[in-house]
């Protein structure tokens, strides 16, 4: 007996849900997957008339999870055995024509903290889940490698690059990309109404720049360690950024016409989403990234690309 099969088609996901919604037949299941038997044992070990279970029977058939075959009888005639031809099996919920032609999306959470380039000012620093890492304002705090713990960076102007896998193969089309972070600028201790532009680009091509209101304080962010003290940043804004075929978008906002064929992902080996805020900006209040243990989103960076 085979232990288990996937059924790619729809209709014969349909047929076995169908068979499987009886409880007679179920009982009839069990009693094969003990042992094979035939027509008039299945009906004695059920109560059940001989028409009933051969109706029954021939759903389980139909459906492929039971198989018969005519043997001759004990006495006389011929026989018919019953044996179950699958313990388990994997169904496809979608049609197979559906499913094949679903775009892959691959999925990467970065740490904060593993950023791979860097270019910052003071007041500047990072923190993990339980300590300041480094001392404040020491720009050579950024190349301890304890930041691979950060869960909370902050700089005044500069930026941070980030490399991340491409899991999918070098020719592969991207048809979008979605980046991800919560965000938000800074000011010694706190300010709410404090705007920074924060600029994102990806493989040096930047996408567009969201203006955050201010440093959110004063109130204990979600997942802020109680050692960090509400005089100080707790938490930001999950900023979603994404670049399809349309252009670029900043939640359902169109911010610039970059799509994925300006970002040129098959030539490199890896995708770089920058962060930074320019020290020309508008508004330079800096900027404050939060990672998964820290703010109010239980998230890291995170880069989902879909390719076709």
């Amino acid at each position: 007996m085979d232990q288990n099969i996937q059924f790619p088609l729809y209709r014969e996901t349909l047929d076995i849900a169908r068979a499987l919604d009886s409880p007679l037949r179920c009982e009839l299941l069990k009693l094969l997957a003990e042992k094979n038997m035939n027509i008039s044992q299945l009906c004695a070990a059920l109560q059940i008339p001989q028409s009933t279970c051969t109706s029954n029977i021939k759903i389980l058939e139909a459906a492929g999870l039971v198989e018969s075959r005519q043997e001759p009888g004990t006495s006389h005639g011929m026989q018919k055995i019953c044996s179950l031809k699958y313990t388990k099996t994997l169904l496809s919920v979608v049609p197979a024509a559906v499913e094949s032609t679903k775009n892959k999306v691959s999925v990467t959470a970065m740490p904060i903290g593993l950023f791979t380039d860097f270019s910052v000012t003071a007041p500047c620093g990072m923190c993990s889940e339980k300590k300041l890492i480094g001392t404040f304002d020491n720009v050579s705090t950024f190349l301890s490698p304890e930041r691979a713990s950060a869960e909370l960076i902050w700089f005044t102007w500069g930026r941070l690059e980030y490399r991340f896998p491409k899991d999918f193969p070098q020719d592969a089309v991207v048809s979008s990309l979605v980046f991800s972070a919560e965000l938000c600028s800074e000011y010694p201790g706190f300010n709410t109404r404090w705007p920074s532009d924060i600029t994102v680009g990806i493989n040096g091509m930047e996408i567009g720049t969201w203006t955050s209101p201010g440093d959110m304080g004063g109130e204990h962010g979600r997942l802020t360690p109680d050692w960090w003290t509400n005089e100080n940043t707790q938490y930001g804004f999950l900023t979603t950024w994404k670049v399809n075929a349309h252009g670029s978008w900043l939640g359902d906002k169109l911010i610039s016409n970059v799509t994925p064929r300006d970002l040129n992902i098959s030539k490199y080996n890896s995708i770089t989403v920058q962060l930074s805020v320019k020290e020309n900006a508008a508004h330079r209040g800096g900027i404050n990234i939060f990672g998964s243990k820290f703010g109010n989103f239980p998230q890291d960076l995170v880069l989902e690309t879909e390719i076709v």
